[in-house]
């Protein structure tokens, strides 16, 4: 088991504490958070170790999770690596590209791993489909939230549309060419929502909406791709793949069939392929113990983390320019 510890014990940071406590991968050392009342309360009602220092509690560890605001991410993941610990890291990897990619050269100059914490590529609606996805040439994703002050110490687009970013990139095997994007801050004083295009060099263009100032909550996600369709409810978590192929002579009474302009007809199938329930954050954190243990590649890596922070720049770039 590998000894592992967490910085920052708000609301995401407690979730991550339970889970670390629950799993068979980890032995929980505890915690540290630089609040030492709020540090003091969450010991005392759950239990957990609370570490006089960041230090310390380095010192401890295997791995360190790293969960405290943006803003923080990058000082205390340099404290990690160069203590040669692997690194678990909340999305987004850190508030500036630069930051990024100091972590990743830190990362390899230490030997460890790091992993960056992207919960949907985890989210079973997703890994159900992920490889059917193939060549995507057109995606559609929405991303909408009712409004919470949690989070907003960031713009939109690293607080919810960065999901979609790191999903969608994952599955486009080609370099972002060109990205435009708007955004309007509503209540808070960065964009509270926004939409972007993302045009990729082999032709497939993403449009993706987020906002947190919805009067309801969606995440859904649309691939198309030649002879098929793949809907994705990253929420409900469900998923639907309509595939089109050559009709048969004979069809069935009930066959759905459409016939082209050309007079090609095409018999269309309905899937709806088998989601099993998960806990994605559990599932994403012990996946980065399986990588430790294996010395292999963790599944969202320093470096897609950062790319998926490069294009986030580039849209909230493009609001500038409103």
């Amino acid at each position: 088991m590998l000894n592992a510890g967490v910085i920052g014990a708000g609301h995401l940071g407690k979730i991550h504490l339970k889970l670390l406590k629950k799993s068979t991968k980890y032995k929980l050392v505890g915690f540290y958070d630089s609040d030492a009342k709020l540090a003091k309360n969450v010991s005392e009602e759950f239990g957990y170790k609370s570490f006089s220092t960041m230090e310390n509690l380095i010192e401890a560890c295997d791995i360190v999770d790293v969960v405290t605001p943006t803003l923080f991410h990058f000082d205390c993941a340099k404290k990690v690596l160069n203590a040669g610990r692997h690194l678990f890291i909340e999305k987004p990897i850190t508030k500036t590209v630069i930051e990024a990619e100091t972590i990743r050269e830190l990362a390899k100059k230490n030997g460890v791993k790091g992993q960056v914490g992207q919960v949907e590529r985890f989210n079973p609606a997703f890994t159900a489909v992920n490889e059917q996805i193939d060549n995507p040439m057109f995606i559609e994703s929405h991303r909408l939230a009712e409004f919470n002050p949690r989070g907003t110490d960031v713009s939109v687009v690293l607080d919810l549309m960065i999901h979609d970013i790191d999903a969608i990139l994952s599955v486009v095997k080609s370099s972002v060419k060109t990205v435009t994007a708007n955004g309007v801050s509503v209540i808070s004083q960065t964009p509270d929502i926004a939409n972007a295009r993302i045009e990729f060099e082999n032709g497939c263009v993403a449009n993706l909406t987020a906002s947190r100032i919805s009067m309801k909550n969606m995440r859904k996600s649309r691939f198309f791709q030649k002879d098929a369709y793949i809907s994705i409810d990253f929420l409900e978590k469900k998923c639907e793949v309509v595939k089109m192929k050559d009709a048969p002579k004979n069809p069935d009474d009930f066959a759905m069939i459409l016939t082209n302009a050309e007079g090609v007809k095409k018999q269309i199938y309905f899937e709806n392929p088998n989601v099993d329930d998960n806990n994605a954050i559990l599932d994403e954190l012990e996946a980065f113990a399986d990588a430790i243990n294996t010395n292999t590649t963790p599944i969202v890596t320093l470096e897609q983390g950062t790319e998926a922070l490069r294009v986030a720049m580039q849209i909230i770039e493009n609001f500038k320019d409103i």
